[in-house]
């Protein structure tokens, strides 16, 4: 019974803040997922065992960088200087971490330092400009809030679903526990919520959030698999206690991590 209340409290604040700092402003916003990616890559660089601090140095460049349009509406010409800048940081910093390597050692060093980038830092630089992606490029926060009710959704009706009807194993090799009747079930009714979504959220249209929830639906549990997997291999439940009952930062993000970048290509081909 406690780690019932335990997880239904947690659960709740998570989400609270989570919705609170989407609804507040675009400075909350981007301030409350850029310590969440802080947090991810921590969990993360501690799950494949990467003790190196440029992780965060970069993180934070392209995180700041890739946002300050955002921020300060600069002029857009001057983004250019800053991702001619930007680059070279990235790449200088990442190529001279391996001078803190072991000799033996350096390889390995270097690729965790690039997964951590692509797999934590990049998906959470993309979600972070969903809400600008529209015609006037201002923030609109009904965009992120609907991923996420979606990620949601998904997630919920494919436990649900698969834990009272599930019987065929999705990817017994990398998560037990995850059913093809549960994939299905989340997939259902993740379309089932963009419609009402395109109604009370008219940023978008209806055959866009359709095609959003597809895109939830299916790049959402293969970041979920692909998580696992890592986890998996650490030898780990979860990637950490963060959040009580819920597991971290980490294990809360997985979805929308993965499904990010793609959500973000399809806005940009539509607007």
């Amino acid at each position: 019974m406690k780690l019932i209340v335990k997880r239904t409290l947690s659960g709740l604040v998570f989400v609270s803040v989570l919705i609170f700092s989407i609804l507040f402003s675009k400075i909350s916003f981007i301030f409350v997922f850029f310590i969440s990616m802080l947090f991810c890559l921590y969990e993360f660089k501690k799950m494949i065992q990467l003790k190196s601090i440029f992780p965060y140095i970069i993180g934070t460049l392209l995180f700041v960088f890739g946002n300050i349009l955002n921020v300060d509406d600069v002029p857009a010409r001057i983004i250019f200087e800053y991702v001619g800048v930007l680059l070279f940081l990235t790449i200088f910093i990442t190529f001279a971490s391996i001078l803190f390597a072991k000799k033996e050692e350096v390889v390995s060093h270097l690729g965790k330092i690039f997964l951590s980038i692509i797999y934590i830092v990049v998906p959470f630089t993309l979600i972070v400009q969903i809400p600008f992606l529209n015609a006037s490029f201002n923030y609109v926060n009904t965009t992120i809030l609907g991923v996420f009710i979606l990620i949601w959704t998904s997630d919920t009706f494919a436990f649900l679903v698969g834990k009272n009807f599930g019987k065929h194993k999705l990817l017994k090799r990398i998560s037990p526990n995850k059913t093809i009747e549960g994939f299905i079930g989340g997939m259902v009714f993740t379309f089932l919520a963009s419609l009402v979504l395109a109604n009370q959220f008219t940023s978008l249209t209806q055959k866009q959030w359709l095609v959003i929830a597809g895109i939830v639906g299916i790049f959402g549990v293969l970041g979920d698999l692909i998580e696992s997997m890592f986890k998996r291999q650490a030898g780990v439940k979860d990637s950490s206690n963060f959040i009580p009952g819920h597991g971290g930062f980490l294990d809360r993000f997985d979805s929308v991590i993965f499904a990010a970048p793609f959500i973000f290509i399809y806005l940009q081909l539509v607007h």
